[in-house]
């Protein structure tokens, strides 16, 4: 059922009436969004090549100073060709190629910045805990095939090119990343940022092939804004959000690859979350199938071993400042998301709500830099009332370390009497 199910979109406006869905999905999605027309061209590429093609408008208040800010972003999400059994060439120069298909329906869409899924030219076989012939897809971020290749198709179609990959790190002992590449629209190769945040959950065994990138929050000035990214798991962490934001990125990116019997109740929420809290778009995306391997694994979960991840769901979406979203794309089809942005609405949200005003991050700072300290105690409060009178209490706090025991008046207070504990604290 849950690989057969195609959105929730199509859901609601298969059963609700049409006057109540719109109200419907003003709760869900915000304000309704206008829908992108594409060219004929665009839609014949679409249909020949089987994505799926959706766009949307997100505007902006108008202004007396400053003209609006137009920007058209594109995030593509796909499914493996090759069987995950054939040649590692194979498997990737097909993925090569059904993606250039897709960065020309971008093209064709005038689409301005484009990203890719997170390890897009590879199956995200990270779950196997195998190194061959996985480790085989690793590549240099600047002269790698792929990286070659994105910088081709970002010259030749005029558009900024994000392209995740897992990075092989010659100069530092052939280490892996799992990366993402910045590509001008003149093919040049920008920068690298990499992945912040690394699971450990279920069978996302990531651990076993590279830790946690060392970029550090690297906002990429562009001709069409300040774009960021975000990979992946980094969307579980508000404080790697928000660093993006203290950078000054207008739009983050957030290439991943997650299952259904996972993260999918979270999924509609983390960006869209982020988008508010940070005053900045976002735009998450997620691969899409079920992708099988030749072996058996086990992730020491519990689970009879098996030979897939389970079922990427898709449904790729991008979120506005002001709470905004569009509708995601299929969680089962290949496809290509279209968002035309004014990205003054960066701003005007920022004037209108005070986000970053009352952000207070020297309250923050301060507080993050004590609790980082191995000798941190943290700021409780608690109802001696109540905890005096636990029969155990006494003798634990025998075993508590010093700097806690001076800390609270625990030990200089005698237990409560049965006519105390039967009468509750008056509160003033």
């Amino acid at each position: 059922m849950a690989e057969g199910f195609t959105s929730v979109e199509t859901c609601l406006e298969k059963h609700i009436p049409v006057q109540e869905l719109k109200e419907v999905k003003r709760i869900l999605y915000g304000r309704e969004l206008e829908t992108l027309s594409f060219s004929e061209e665009a839609l014949n590429v679409a249909n020949k090549y089987n994505f799926e093609l959706k766009g949307f408008k997100i505007t902006a208040g108008q202004e007396h100073l400053t003209p609006p800010r137009i920007v058209r972003i594109g995030v593509i999400q796909n499914s493996i060709v090759e069987d995950t059994s054939a040649p590692v060439d194979e498997q990737r120069n097909a993925l090569h190629q059904r993606i250039s298909t897709l960065t020309e329906g971008a093209y064709l869409c005038g689409v301005n910045i484009l990203c890719y899924q997170e390890a897009w030219n590879m199956p995200f076989a990270f779950c196997t805990r195998e190194k061959q012939p996985w480790c085989e897809f690793a590549e240099d971020v600047k002269f790698g095939p792929t990286s070659l290749l994105c910088q081709e198709l970002a010259k030749k179609y005029n558009m900024y090119i994000v392209s995740p990959i897992l990075e092989r790190d010659e100069v530092h002992g052939d280490t892996l990343w799992n990366t993402a590449a910045v590509f001008s629209n003149r093919g040049c190769y920008l920068g690298k940022s990499r992945k912040n945040h690394i699971p450990r959950v279920g069978d996302f065994n990531e651990s076993t092939y590279y830790m946690e990138g060392d970029t550090g929050h690297t906002v990429f000035s562009t001709q069409y804004g300040r774009i960021a990214i975000n990979i992946c798991y980094g969307r579980h962490h508000p404080q790697n959000w928000m660093m993006y934001g203290v950078n000054g990125a207008e739009i983050v990116f957030n290439p991943s690859a997650t299952v259904g019997g996972l993260s999918e109740p979270m999924w509609g929420i983390e960006a869209r979350n982020a988008a508010i809290a940070n005053s900045y778009f976002t735009c998450a995306i997620n691969r899409v199938g079920t992708e099988t391997f030749p072996n058996e694994f086990t992730s020491a979960d519990g689970k009879p071993a098996h030979k897939d991840f389970g079922h990427f769901y898709g449904s790729s979406y991008v979120a506005a400042p002001d709470g905004s979203r569009t509708p995601g794309l299929s969680r089962n089809r290949d496809g290509l998301l279209v968002t035309e942005v004014d990205l003054n609405l960066c701003r005007q949200v920022k004037d209108r709500w005070g986000f970053r005003m009352t952000q207070r991050l020297d309250m923050y700072a301060s507080s993050l830099s004590e609790a980082v300290k191995p000798d941190y105690i943290p700021s409780v409060v608690r109802d001696e009332i109540h905890l005096l009178d636990h029969p155990y209490l006494h003798e634990a706090v025998e075993h508590l370390p010093s700097a806690l025991k001076k800390s609270e008046n625990w030990l200089t207070t005698k237990p409560l009497t049965e006519e105390e504990h039967q009468s509750p604290p008056l509160i003033s």
